[in-house]
């Protein structure tokens, strides 16, 4: 009986907020002839640069894929991102190039290595009008009383995704993580984490919220309200955007905003450190040099 065709290779690096992800994807890439395709659900956004972290492209920079793909006030499914992310992988492949997986959203880059079977549950905009009108709390609320699964996925402050569960649920009549299932694998994948320790990864949060607001975050905000024409979108629900939209509207002063922005990206950080330390796949790595050797082995 002839074996199976060996899957195609992808190279996958996951992590927290700030530890070096996007330079190690950089690097990888530059050094094993690859491309990037994002996995992280702020990115995609237009017009959301610095309060995202969004790479910067710079001359030699590998080429990157899934980043300012839909408008702050359009909706992105994760089917929607799942299909995107696929097709480009696919064409990198066929370029002959190492496709490079990199992001913090644990739930896009399952999407592509586990490859999910998404609940086809097209957007309702009358319901997520409804929802909308909601506080960030009270969908964080509503989603844990009815599936306290996805809550936890999703945490308490991102209202798109919460909105899309309850939206899945809504319609579809059965709670949105159980109908997250696994399909047979599409690659030959090989996840790589940076271990930062944890003092150490909150400083550099702290500094780099202090370079976003030194490289003009508040103008970003502001020039996103005016073209939105409302800072209630989920996308401005965000971490950073919602505590300056807050400092804008008098609810709080800027260095609390800065502060509070400060305190909910270690928050995030943490949800993400036990989002990958549940997944077995990854191999947490002490130094990004590690990685180079790793990845030679496993491409052989």
């Amino acid at each position: 009986m002839p074996r199976p065709a060996p899957l195609p290779k992808l190279l996958v690096i996951v992590g927290p907020t700030a530890s070096g992800k996007t330079a190690l994807a950089e690097r990888l890439a530059r050094r094993f002839g690859g491309e990037i395709v994002s996995a992280d659900s702020r990115t995609i956004y237009k017009g959301m640069d610095i309060g995202t972290a969004k790479p910067r492209r710079k001359t030699g920079s590998p080429r990157y894929h899934l980043i300012d793909v839909v408008r702050p006030d359009q909706p992105f499914t994760l089917a929607e991102y799942q299909r995107r992310a696929l097709r480009a992988i696919r064409g990198i492949l066929r370029r002959g190039k190492l496709p490079v997986l990199v992001g913090g959203t644990g739930l896009y880059v399952s999407a592509v290595i586990d490859n999910l079977e998404i609940p086809a549950v097209p957007p309702q905009e009358k319901l997520r009008a409804e929802l909308g009108r909601k506080s960030v709390s009270e969908l964080y609320a509503l989603l844990a009383s009815v599936d306290p699964i996805s809550a936890r996925r999703t945490g308490p402050h991102n209202a798109r995704r919460m909105i899309r569960a309850l939206e899945v649920l809504a319609i579809g009549g059965e709670r949105f993580s159980a109908q997250l299932r696994k399909g047979p694998p599409l690659f030959d994948a090989l996840a790589i984490g940076l271990a930062v320790p944890r003092e150490a990864l909150y400083r550099a949060i702290d500094r780099r919220v202090d370079r976003m607001m030194r490289e003009g975050f508040m103008a970003e905000v502001l020039r996103l309200r005016k073209g939105l024409n409302s800072p209630e979108l989920p996308a401005m629900s965000g971490i950073g955007y919602a505590e300056l939209n807050a400092a804008i509207e008098g609810r709080m002063t800027l260095p609390e905003a800065v502060a509070r922005i400060k305190f909910r990206t270690h928050q995030y950080a943490r949800r993400q450190i036990t989002w990958w330390k549940r997944d077995h796949r990854v191999k947490w790595l002490k130094r990004a040099d590690s990685a180079i050797p790793v990845v030679r082995k496993w491409r052989m």
